[in-house]
């Protein structure tokens, strides 16, 4: 028989707990998804460099963040506030990236 797997919190709530990580792996995964259907279409032709630079910045914006936001807690010393502008730099590379791709980073 195979035991149940056993979750513990301090100062929350489990499903709450669950509830986050599921949407957070959801967020991450509907990014790498749409990124990976935006290289697809810069593979289909030279004309379609925008959309690498767009795949970047919305990779940056949101997939790399989440990460940070579960991995450096987790495997380093980083503390809160050493987090919290790592994540804030690399949400504001994505969009100044995402901005780039939109208004002109490519010759049209």
């Amino acid at each position: 028989m195979v035991a149940p797997l056993q979750f513990s919190t301090t100062g929350g709530d489990l499903w709450l707990v669950v509830g986050i990580f599921g949407l957070s792996a959801l967020s991450v995964l509907l990014s790498v998804l749409i990124a990976a259907l935006l290289v697809r279409g810069y593979r289909r032709g030279p004309g379609h460099a925008g959309m690498l630079t767009l795949a970047v910045g919305l990779v940056l914006l949101t997939t790399v963040p989440e990460l940070l936001r579960f991995g450096l807690p987790t495997f380093t010393p980083v503390g809160t506030v050493g987090r919290s502008i790592l994540v804030s730099a690399c949400e504001l590379a994505g969009l100044g990236t995402i901005l780039w791709a939109v208004y002109g980073g490519s010759s049209r």
